[in-house]
């Protein structure tokens, strides 16, 4: 079972938005979100896009 990354630009820009947004969210002091049901929003959004960039070689 192989799995290939294709670099898709759209996945690509979605990553790094939401990535960043998660990073601004999190206050390394207390090691907690500002907004938590907001982060988890987020992460979702951070691990789907990736799962769309990962996808199973037709081979």
């Amino acid at each position: 079972m192989k799995y290939k990354i294709t670099p898709n630009f759209f996945s690509a820009i979605v990553i790094l938005i939401v990535g960043s947004a998660l990073y601004k969210q999190f206050d390394y002091e207390t090691y907690t979100f500002e907004k938590p049901a907001l982060a988890v929003v987020y992460g979702i959004a951070l691990i789907l896009s990736i799962a769309f960039m990962i996808k199973k070689s037709k081979k």
